[in-house]
């Protein structure tokens, strides 16, 4: 973690009392804002909070999704906290959404994603992460069109999982939703990874193309 940041949790001070959205405002319990190691090279960025984080105030806690990513975070050896903690101890490694607030029964409008952008926009703006991880569809849909060179219309995140996707500014590599994933998918994206872990990954960022 950088030795200059005091907490984990909404490291940046953003608004945590947002009106943006005033259909979310009566359906949320919290704002989620991003969570983590503000000096970290790999950002993950999942849709919109769930049940467990707008119980918690943590991105990817209190849940099944949380407690599939933070598995496959210990695996990596960016998560030094057990799958089901609500104050994960992570390394190099910054979780947030594109959408900040829950709606129980539906998605985030293009109109909501749009509001929350500028937070979004700002974390990542202010980590410079080295790999993007956006987790779901929704997520790739969102990150590769702002940061890669590649049609939206191309990207899948089927397709594109555990896959690296060299764009403006950052490396992708995309993720099936964790509760959501095969063993053979969590395997995969596991040595994937790892893989870029071990490579020469901060060398490749700026690069443009697929």
């Amino acid at each position: 973690m950088d030795a200059n940041q005091d907490v984990l949790s909404n490291p940046f001070g953003m608004d945590e009392d947002c009106r943006n959205c005033p259909a979310l405002c009566e359906t949320r319990e919290q704002v989620v804002h991003g969570y983590g190691d503000v000096g970290g090279d790999f950002l993950f960025v999942g849709e919109v909070s769930g049940e467990g984080p707008d119980r918690t105030g943590v991105p990817f806690t209190g849940d099944e999704t949380g407690r599939a990513l933070l598995s496959i975070l210990r695996r990596l050896g960016l998560c030094g906290s057990e799958p089901d903690s609500e104050e994960p101890r992570l390394g190099n490694t910054f979780l947030t959404y594109t959408a900040r607030c829950r709606h129980p029964e539906r998605a985030p409008t293009d109109e909501e994603l749009g509001n929350c952008e500028p937070y979004l926009n700002a974390e990542i703006r202010m980590i410079n992460p080295e790999i993007i991880v956006p987790v779901g569809e929704r997520a790739l849909e969102e990150i590769g069109t702002e940061y890669t060179t590649t049609p939206v219309e191309e990207l899948d995140i089927v397709a594109d999982h555990a896959s690296r996707i060299r764009g403006r500014g950052f490396e992708l590599m995309p993720m099936i939703d964790p509760d959501r994933q095969t063993d053979a998918q969590t395997q995969a994206f596991v040595e994937a990874f790892a893989e870029l872990m071990a490579s020469d990954y901060r060398q490749t960022k700026g690069r443009r193309g697929r």
